[in-house]
Parts: structure tokens; C-alpha cells; sequence
């Protein structure tokens, strides 16, 4: 548990850089959640009250202070076809559901399983994400859609952003970006898209509400694959995200606690009328490189977002969209990872098709899950594939040519147990076999079910056989399933 001196430390131990960042974010955070609003098929003020609520209460029971969770794309997609066949009470029913679930594996420690998360498929994600970001942009840079004052607008504000920082740090650079655009825009009273054009802003605060579903079997098996699906999927990508901030940061935090806190924050949005959400790998880097550390950052961006949608809706709309394009392109360029494709001369090649399997998944189905679940199932064959590699099997007999010892060496399981039966010869005639597993270690039951039926096929032919040197945890897993001792094995043997 955290220590009360540490938990207010993250409050405000960086109050100005933390406040400032989260109206950075918060103004970013707008745009975004009327279209996730938008793919979803509801309201943008779904999206909109969802990013606030979680935002502020993923500041107080969140495991990693300057994440920002709102409303995201990765869970809107997936509530599509419930809100089409259902409509928008089974989404908040689907929601609640999901935060509850989210509650239930971060209770059981279901973070752990970020550790079999490889280097080349965080890589992956990373780059996906950053290429989704700029084609996400591409709409608001249609040459049918858009003048070519738009695109004069988005390179102001790139140079701002890369520029103004030269002057000054004090003041975050995507700040001033919207600042000095949205004044020229209205001074000269220029023809551009803007935030206003994106979708109604509510203009009034959420309420509490109780979903209008009727509370039966049939509608938990409705909701019930929705919600497990964005339970997982907002987990997924939020525990990712968390692994990029620690790195950004260089702190830790708890995988944990942050399943805990999305669940509550998901909870709770379901009864204002809000959507599913998790982290935001974009807002939380806008949010880093603006200088928010804290969770008063993530506090901040969504009450400034309440602020700005109910009380400050008519300015708020003015805000061209070229200068949250601009943003946004920055953020893109910051996300993906340059080193990555130098490193695909000197890495690895499994690790290269690890990496870029994983983008290509992501890109091509817009689906995060689905590139790292692709991912992690790669590294596993190839790590399986170079253990297995590592095992062998070498030979000697007695000069009386009555004993023949099989040594063992390596990590005998489902990938190694070919290797293992073709270093066996059966057809020689042997009084006595020994297996000796001193440098070698059992794992699953194939490897097991392989030492059987070695065993077995030796006796069977009249040989004498022994196995020397099991480790204890070998023996454990051997005691447990092996049959070659016990009764009717050589029947068992047969019946294969």
C-alpha cells in the first residue's frame, strides 16, 4: 500500500506544470470524444461525460499518477452492434458490467500477465498506435473537405509546437498552439472546420441515472460479451499504456491498482450516462510532455473538460481543428518509435516480425487486441522454438554392449519432445537402459507423456530401464501424471 505522504506528493507535488498540462489535455480530449461518441452511435455528450468522470476518478483510485483514461476508440468500437440491435441503456448496462469485471481481475492480481508482454510487441504497439493517430487526422485533411488555409494552419501550429519551446518552457507548447491559432482564426474571420462543427456541446451537468433494462437472464447474455470484451480489451491497453508512462517517467506504479481503478471509473460512468473508457496512450504523452506527472493532471483535464463543454461551449467551439490536428500529428511523431526501424538490421529477425506483425495486425483491423494478443502468440512460438533448439540428447554404451545411457540435457517440453523419442533407438537389443535427467528439467505433460512411453517401449522389449538425476521439480510433475510404473501402463501403451 502506498503511504498517505507519497499518495499527496502525487497530488501536489507538481501543482503548475500539472494544472497546466491537464488543460492542454483537456482541450484535446474534446474532439475525441465527440467521435468515439460518433462510432459508437450516441450522443457526443455519451463521450463527452465519460471522459470527464473517469478522468477525475481515475486521479483518486488509479495506479499510475499522469496516465490519462477517458472515453477511447478501442472500447467505442466495440459497442457498436449492442447499441445498434439494443440501444444506448444496454451500452451503460454493458459498461457497468465491465467496470465491475475489471474490479473482479484486478482483485486477483491479473496484472502479472503484462510481464510475458515482449520489448518487440510493446514496440509494436507503440508504432501502431502512433500510425493510428496521424490516419485518425487524415479526415481533417481532406483536400475536398478542407482549404488550403487548413493546411497552412497545421504547419503554423507544428512550428509552434516545435519552436516556441526554444523561448520558453514554462507554458506548454500545444497550449499556446490553440491559444494563437483560435485567435488569428477569429480576428481575420477565417472559413475553418472547428471543434463547434464536430458535434453539440451538452450544456448541462450529468445526473445520475439507474440503466432502463429489465433485469433478467436474457439481458445479462446480451451484455455479458460486450462487457467482457471491453473489459479486457480497456485493461489490455491501459496496462500497455502504464508500461510506456513508467518508462517516460521513470517510476513504477501498480498494475493492480490501476485494474482496480479503471473498473470503478468505468463503473461509475455507467450510472451518469457515460461510455466505457480506459487509459489514452496520445493524452497521456500530450500530458508527459507537457509536464503533468501527477494525478492532479488527470484531475484537471477532466474537470477543465466539464468546464469547457457546459460552461465555456460557445469559445470552446471556436477552436479550429487544425490546431488539435496539429497537436495530434506532434504526439504522433513522439509516440512512434524511430530506433525501431534502424534496430531491423541488428535485431533479431524473430523479434523484427514480432514487432512488425504486431503493427500491421493493429493498423489493418484498428483493433489493438487484436496485434498485441497476435504478438504475444508469435513471441511465444519463437521463444518455444529457441528453447527447444537448446536441448539434446547424447549416447554411450558398456563395451559389453548390454547398456546403453541416454543423457539428457535442457528443457524437455511440448516443443522438444520430437527430438526427444528420435534420439531413441528401440530396435537394439539392451539388458538395461538408463535416462539420465541430472542437466534437464520436465515441464508440461507431453514431455511426460513422452518419457512414458520411452519408458514403456524399452520395457516392452525386454530391457531393464531406469531414469537417474530428476530434479524435484521434475519429479513433482513426474510423480503426478507419469504411468510407467503403475499398474496396466504397458495395456494403456498398447491401446494408443
Amino acid at each position: 500500500m502506498i503511504s498517505l505522504d507519497a499518495y499527496r506528493d502525487q497530488w501536489f507535488g507538481n501543482v503548475r506544470a500539472d494544472l497546466l498540462s491537464g488543460l492542454v489535455v483537456a482541450l484535446a480530449l474534446i474532439p475525441e470524444a465527440i467521435a468515439f461518441s460518433i462510432i459508437a452511435g450516441v450522443d457526443p455528450k455519451v463521450g463527452l461525460y465519460a471522459s470527464f468522470s473517469i478522468a477525475v476518478l481515475i486521479a483518486f483510485v488509479g495506479g499510475r499518477p499522469g496516465m490519462i483514461s477517458a472515453a477511447t476508440a478501442a472500447t467505442a468500437v466495440l459497442m457498436v452492434t449492442l447499441v445498434r440491435d439494443h440501444g444506448l441503456e444496454y451500452l451503460l448496462a454493458a459498461t457497468v458490467l465491465a467496470g465491475l469485471l475489471q474490479i473482479g481481475m484486478g482483485l486477483l492480481k491479473l496484472g502479472f500477465v503484462m510481464r510475458y508482454v515482449s520489448k518487440s510487441v510493446m514496440t509494436g504497439f507503440v508504432n501502431a498506435l502512433a500510425i493510428l493517430i496521424f490516419m485518425a487526422q487524415l479526415p481533417e485533411l481532406d483536400p475536398t473537405r478542407v482549404t488550403w488555409l487548413t493546411y497552412a494552419l497545421v504547419a503554423a501550429g507544428l512550428a509552434i509546437i516545435y519552436l516556441f519551446p526554444y523561448i520558453t518552457k514554462a507554458i506548454p507548447s500545444p497550449l499556446v498552439t490553440i491559444v494563437v491559432l483560435t485567435t488569428l482564426a477569429l480576428f481575420f474571420g477565417w472559413d475553418v472546420r472547428t471543434v463547434g462543427d464536430m458535434g453539440e456541446l451538452p450544456d448541462t451537468l450529468p445526473v445520475f441515472l439507474i440503466p432502463d433494462i429489465p433485469l433478467t437472464l436474457q439481458t445479462l447474455q446480451i451484455i455479458f460479451p460486450y462487457a467482457l470484451a471491453v473489459a479486457i480489451v480497456g485493461l489490455l491497453e491501459s496496462l500497455m499504456t502504464q508500461n510506456i508512462v513508467d518508462d517516460l517517467t521513470d517510476t513504477k506504479s501498480d498494475r493492480n491498482q490501476e485494474c482496480v481503478g479503471q473498473g470503478i471509473a468505468n463503473t461509475a460512468t455507467g450510472f451518469i450516462g457515460g461510455m466505457a473508457g480506459c487509459a489514452m496512450i496520445g493524452q497521456s504523452i500530450i500530458n508527459v510532455k507537457s509536464g503533468g506527472r501527477g494525478r492532479l493532471s488527470c484531475f484537471a483535464a477532466g474537470v477543465f473538460l466539464l468546464i469547457f463543454c457546459v460552461g465555456l461551449g460557445d469559445w470552446v467551439s471556436q477552436i479550429p481543428m487544425a490546431a488539435l490536428v496539429a497537436i495530434m500529428i506532434m504526439v504522433s511523431i513522439g509516440t512512434f518509435s524511430w530506433s525501431s526501424i534502424k534496430a531491423l538490421r541488428t535485431h533479431p529477425k524473430s523479434s523484427s516480425i514480432v514487432m512488425l506483425a504486431t503493427v500491421v495486425a493493429v493498423v489493418y483491423t484498428h483493433n489493438l487486441a487484436i496485434g498485441v494478443l497476435l504478438g504475444v502468440l508469435l513471441s511465444g512460438i519463437f521463444f518455444a522454438g529457441k528453447i527447444s533448439q537448446l536441448f539434446r540428447i547424447t549416447t554411450s554404451i558398456t563395451p559389453d554392449g548390454r547398456t546403453r545411457t541416454y543423457t539428457v540435457e535442457g528443457q524437455m517440453f511440448y516443443a522438444s519432445v520430437e527430438d526427444f523419442m528420435n534420439a531413441f533407438d528401440f530396435k537394439e537389443a539392451l539388458d538395461r537402459v538408463i535416462i539420465d535427467v541430472t542437466n534437464a528439467h520436465i515441464w508440461d505433460i507431453s514431455s511426460v507423456q513422452a518419457l512414458d512411453m520411452a519408458v514403456l517401449k524399452f520395457r516392452r522389449d525386454g530391457a531393464e530401464v531406469e531414469i537417474i538425476g530428476m530434479n524435484e521439480a521434475s519429479e513433482t510433475i513426474v510423480d503426478k501424471l507419469a504411468i510407467h510404473d503403475k499398474p496396466g501402463a504397458m495395456d494403456k501403451l498398447m491401446a494408443h
